[in-house]
């Protein structure tokens, strides 16, 4: 038991620095998605936000004459 505890020591003393540098990267790693899905719940909350003040603002309605295209259609009769 004792021999196995010291060769894992070896190999991670030998490796310490391919260690170090891989955690580095997970970290980075982590933080871009994190960040990234911050960004995206922000943005998608901000969307909606707009979506719902646009959709309580008041209309503006426009009447259209149909007066000449029905003429148009009894003259063809």
């Amino acid at each position: 038991m004792s021999q196995e505890k010291v060769e894992r020591y070896k190999e991670e003393k030998a490796n310490r620095k391919k260690i170090a540098q891989k955690q580095k990267f997970m970290n980075i790693v982590r933080k871009t998605v994190l960040s990234l899905v911050a960004l995206a719940l922000v943005g998608w909350l901000g969307y909606s936000a707009y979506g719902t003040y646009t959709a309580n603002q008041p209309r503006s309605t426009v009447e259209i004459n149909y007066d000449a295209i029905t003429e148009y259609m009894s003259s063809l009769s």
